[in-house]
């Protein structure tokens, strides 16, 4: 059972997975031609920066963004599950994201970019967003993750801060997807006030990113 509520230029749907309860907070497009779902990582939830940006922009370029909490999320718990969890609360959504009858681009930030690669091919995504994607643990090069990503098996755009300790851009391996980086950024994309950008335009390189990216994929 769905229950949607609906606010100004929003839609709020809560969708039971095997997982628990997810819930979808819905941005719109006038005329949309694709649908854009992302997750949120393991430490923070959908009003990351990238996220709250994503969902500003994208619209207005038809494209449609579904903000998507993880079950463990809405029960108001602090620690995410085990990956095979997170994959089932992302399977059990996908009918809601697959719902409008537009290609579906599967995302995420971090943990979420993980989900997105590990289940895009059996869902049947359009593309595959990483917003952040963990390489490998901080300082712990040797446990690489780059296995998921290449598996991903679908367009996949990867966008990445300069100074993440989860994987810099010059770490990952040659692969079938793009990578855009943001630079001075960390794991959240936040950059250092010395830095020869503001927060506001490393946000802006993130979403110009994103509007050409999905251009590209019709």
């Amino acid at each position: 059972m769905t229950h949607v509520t609906k606010t100004a230029g929003t839609a709020t749907e809560t969708f039971e997975t095997d997982a628990g309860t997810a819930r979808i907070t819905w941005h719109g497009a006038k005329t949309a031609r694709l649908v854009l779902a992302v997750s949120h990582g393991a430490g923070g939830g959908i009003e990351a920066r990238d996220l709250v940006a994503l969902a500003e922009v994208l619209p207005a370029h038809g494209v449609a963004v579904a903000r998507v909490e993880q079950p463990w999320r809405v029960a108001g718990k602090k620690l995410a599950p085990a990956p095979k969890t997170l994959d089932a609360g992302w399977r059990g959504i996908w009918p809601a994201l697959a719902k409008p009858g537009l290609p579906v681009i599967s995302g995420g930030r971090s943990a979420g970019a993980r989900v997105a690669c590990r289940t895009a091919t059996e869902l049947g995504a359009r593309a595959v967003l990483a917003l952040g994607f963990p390489l490998h643990p901080p300082g712990k090069p040797e446990k690489s993750r780059a296995g998921e990503l290449l598996g991903a098996g679908v367009p996949t755009l990867v966008v990445q801060g300069g100074n993440d300790p989860f994987g810099k851009p010059e770490e990952f391996p040659d692969g079938p997807f793009e990578l855009v980086e943001i630079p001075y950024g960390d794991h959240g994309f936040a950059v250092p006030k010395r830095a020869d950008i503001s927060q506001d335009e490393a946000v802006s390189l993130i979403t110009d990113a994103v509007v050409e990216w999905t251009g590209s994929l019709g």
